[in-house]
């Protein structure tokens, strides 16, 4: 794989054309002891169809509150997030689910595989879910993608944390969704094993033309999308 940044190239007229996500005055705040705590301020940006964006900022800052607005995994205080061309905070917490299930990949830092399925049943859970015919054997292709093809039936204890992180893009990327969310993805892993990792998610993603936004304090792994958001204290700066 190249050593270079991983740039997926938007489809001519990109620009023109409905972005893959909109995000428009997006705010979140929540109860504490003060009274009010504000988490994230109103935000606006957007993302074209097929391109990478890194959410970047210290903890804390609010950039992982960002993202599970992103996917419909919390409700904001105020704004609304369109994703290609759904309102979805115009859905109930069910029609959220069904649009995440079609559209959407998530990988998380804590990997979130179920400890009683193998590899190879976690990677065929989506397809699964959304009724796709041949599961088992476009899990297996997947996983044999990303080097896993000895492990199938493994459960997630027997396996390294660098491989439970491929079983987790694998269940992602499995399904083909038009957008893949990934949350620290390289944060419980060690240098080496956080590398091929990233080099493969961002492999997968030029592969699929899917369009990738993943946060990161890792200014390295930022570098490689082509575009980059800093959230400070809330803000998007």
């Amino acid at each position: 794989m190249p050593e270079g940044p991983a740039l997926a190239t938007p489809p001519a007229g990109a620009a023109s054309a409905q972005p893959a996500i909109a995000v428009n005055g997006l705010a979140k705040r929540v109860a504490d002891a003060s009274g009010e705590l504000t988490i994230l301020h109103e935000v606006d940006f957007t993302v074209q169809k097929a391109e990478t964006l890194a959410i970047v900022g210290a903890s804390g800052s609010g950039k992982s509150t960002l993202l599970g607005l992103l996917a419909g995994l919390d409700t904001p205080s105020a704004g609304n997030v369109v994703l290609d061309g759904v309102d979805i905070y115009a859905l109930d917490e069910d029609g959220r689910a069904a649009l995440r299930k079609e559209k959407l990949g998530f990988v998380f830092q804590s990997f979130q595989l179920l400890a009683h399925l193998t590899a190879l049943e976690n990677v065929m859970l989506p397809l699964e879910l959304a009724g796709v015919s041949g599961a088992r054997d476009k899990a297996a292709a997947m996983l044999e993608r990303v080097g896993l093809s000895s492990r199938l039936k493994h459960y997630p204890k027997y396996l390294s944390g660098g491989e439970q992180q491929r079983v987790a893009l694998a269940r992602a990327f499995v399904s083909e969704p038009p957008l893949l969310f990934a949350d620290e993805p390289t944060g419980s892993l060690d240098a080496a094993t956080g590398e091929s990792v990233i080099q493969l998610m961002f492999e997968l993603n030029r592969q699929h033309g899917s369009t990738l936004v993943l946060v990161t304090h890792d200014q390295a792994m930022a570098a490689r999308c082509r575009r980059t958001i800093t959230i400070a204290a809330g803000r998007l700066v």
